[in-house]
């Protein structure tokens, strides 16, 4: 059986010891439970409702602290990149590079983490079709770079939800390409008065298993000890005492349907 891929850690880099906190504690379980591991944490948080929202603690001491946990505990790491200048900086900090969902057809960003070498993770934006993925695969692709993942995180429903299809792991496969499901994102209820984006994390369960039943190679979660406190995301994160248990059924349902 193939191995299952988890891409998860926080939102955002937020000081010096909570990322290094997270990943020590996901990785025990990955090793536990077989998953391969890729640790996750954006630098910097370009894409906030608000002017005052939390973007992060400084672009070089968060690439370090992600650098650094990779080595620690010698695991790949995924960051954002958000403009094209950005790829080559970062890559030098990673293994691998992630598109936001917002910017996932922007050309010149695509060609840019393509030429990195590193392997892409593209998320879909919540504005798009399954099929018109194709064209942002065909982007990174065209640089001569083969390492190409896309990420599935729901679809726009009105203003101020997400709705996921529970066809979308057989669709993006049709671009034969690992397919990712951000169980995470995918439950956010965006647009909100308040500027922060809100979220049901008791969701996030049912869209792990819904996307293992059908044939997600990885899942994207992220993941914090204490949700309510984090500095990003707080209404979407898993809380990370409850990541074992919900990986271990996961497992379990991947497993039946082999």
């Amino acid at each position: 059986m193939k191995k299952l891929t988890l891409i998860a850690g926080p939102c955002a880099i937020e000081d010096d010891q909570l990322g290094f906190h997270i990943a020590e504690t996901i990785k025990s379980i990955c090793n536990d439970l077989s998953i391969n591991y890729v640790f996750k944490a954006s630098y910097r948080k370009a894409n906030r409702s608000k002017n005052n929202s939390f973007t992060g603690i400084g672009d070089q001491k968060a690439l370090d602290i992600i650098k650094n946990i990779g080595k620690e505990f010698n695991l790949p790491t995924i960051t954002d990149i958000h403009e094209s200048s950005e790829a080559k900086k970062v890559s030098d900090y990673v293994t691998h590079l992630q598109i936001p969902a917002f910017l996932c057809r922007q050309t010149e960003l695509l060609l840019a983490a393509g030429n990195t070498g590193l392997t892409v993770n593209i998320k879909k934006g919540q504005f798009l079709s399954h099929e018109a993925m194709g064209f942002a695969v065909e982007k990174v692709k065209s640089t001569g770079n083969n390492n190409v993942w896309v990420c599935e995180r729901g679809n726009s429903f009105g203003y101020n939800d997400l709705i996921v299809d529970a066809t979308s792991m057989t669709k993006l496969k049709k671009h034969n390409v690992p397919v990712i499901m951000d169980c995470t994102h995918a439950v956010q209820k965006p647009n909100q008065t308040s500027g922060v984006t809100g979220g049901d994390q008791s969701l996030i369960s049912s869209i792990v298993f819904s996307a293992v039943a059908t044939g997600a190679d990885g899942l994207f979660i992220e993941t914090h000890p204490e949700p309510a406190k984090a500095k990003s995301d707080p209404h979407t994160m898993l809380k990370l005492s409850e990541l074992r248990g919900v990986l271990e059924k996961a497992i379990k349902i991947k497993e039946a349907i082999k």
